[in-house]
């Protein structure tokens, strides 16, 4: 009873120690609330319209016939469509591209209609940037979606003119009718998508450089010995004690930025909300998990800050937000399930997205749970750098 009465004793004196750091800590704040709350205000306001509208494009008009003029009133009233200037050469318009005043132009060649009535297969040539992926996507999409049209209008009137009758060209030109139905994300807001995975990556982010900024800093000022004193020489008190404060705040944080998402905003959740809220708890358990093994093989403040900003970096592209895991190389396949918001990802598309069972996401919870039991597993390798800090600048 009295070993059992000194360890909780030990604990809550590591804990209030802790809670003192952090009030005392400007940057912990920072990193622990400013941060989060920021990238919460940041891309939720940076993309409120869900997708991107009326995307700066040129159009260089060779031909300024009636067909070349009715195409180009038809690309204009594409929604992510804003024609902004009509340059005369092709020069002009990759000139402007460069100076980024548009993200995309199209030409149209001299006697267009001349040769598209003649069913000389006139060409249509666009160009867009896609150093800006989204923008440059988006446009590639209307301008290829416009040129079928076109070609389409243009087989319509030569059919009409021989004296095909209009009943019989639609399903010349359209023999299968196919039904888009997006499932999950039926408007296709490229908010709900993205606020999902981003904010959640800034989260571990910020969790990796919290924690292994609280626990190198006691080996670089030389605290260390002390805190392992305040927790009775346990390593497992120790860190329980750090990091368990740092988790409430984190999760409280999580939670209220789930809340915005899936309360205020009605983003899609398709599955008892409780899941959601165990998926952010595990993951800054996981994420706090993958510092400590940082610090067990590298316990130094300036290495481990090195190591988490690669990892937090990386998870943006390795995570399978922006480009599929599945086409990835066999290596970064890999590694991408060494990241611990690749499987919050993942669990937020089969659970809030498309609404499946919990039963199959069970592996992305284990994968959370293997983050904190591999960092246990090495708690007696951290704990002689606590006891003989050597702190190498």
């Amino acid at each position: 009873m009295k070993t059992i009465r000194s360890q909780s004793s030990a604990l809550w004196c590591t804990m209030r120690r802790e809670v003192y750091h952090i009030v005392g800590s400007p940057v912990c704040l920072i990193c622990m609330i400013g941060m989060p709350l920021f990238a919460f205000l940041f891309f939720l306001s940076m993309m409120n319209k869900g997708l991107p509208e009326k995307l700066p494009v040129a159009i260089v008009d060779m031909d300024n016939s009636v067909s070349s003029r009715n195409f180009v009133r038809q690309l204009a009233s594409q929604q992510q469509v804003n024609i902004v200037s009509e340059p005369q050469s092709f020069t002009a318009a990759r000139e402007a591209m460069q100076r980024n005043e548009i993200f995309g132009f199209l030409v149209i060649p001299p006697r267009f209609e001349e040769l598209a009535m003649a069913a000389h297969q006139p060409e249509i040539s666009f160009y867009t940037n896609n150093a800006y992926f989204i923008p440059g996507s988006l446009l590639y999409k209307s301008f290829k979606t416009m040129s079928v049209l076109a070609s389409g209008a243009v087989v319509s009137h030569v059919l009409t003119s021989t004296g095909v009758p209009e009943t019989n060209i639609k399903p010349l030109l359209q023999p299968i009718a196919p039904e888009m139905h997006p499932i999950g994300n039926p408007w296709l807001n490229y908010s709900i998508y993205l606020n999902n995975s981003f904010i959640p990556a800034t989260i571990q982010l910020m969790v990796l450089m919290v924690t292994i900024y609280s626990i190198g800093i006691e080996i670089k000022r030389g605290t260390s010995r002390r805190w392992m004193r305040t927790a009775g020489d346990s390593i497992v008190i120790a860190m329980t004690g750090k990091l368990l404060p740092q988790t409430c705040i984190f999760a409280a944080v999580g939670v209220l930025g789930q809340s915005i998402l899936y309360g205020f905003l009605h983003f899609p959740l398709h599955c008892p909300a409780w899941h959601m809220i165990f998926a952010m708890i595990l993951l800054i358990i996981a994420s706090q998990g993958l510092a400590v093994i940082l610090l067990s093989f590298a316990p130094s403040l300036r290495v481990g800050f090195s190591a988490a900003a690669v990892i937090g970096i990386l998870s943006f592209s390795l995570g399978g937000f922006s480009f599929p895991v599945s086409s990835m190389y066999a290596p970064f396949k890999m590694l991408s399930n060494l990241i611990p918001v690749r499987h919050y990802f993942l669990i937020y598309a089969s659970q809030a997205l498309n609404g499946y069972p919990l039963y199959y996401c069970r592996w992305h919870y284990v994968a959370f749970i293997c983050f904190a039991v591999a960092s246990i597993v090495l708690l007696s390798r951290l704990k002689q750098a606590l006891l003989h800090p050597r702190y190498e600048p």
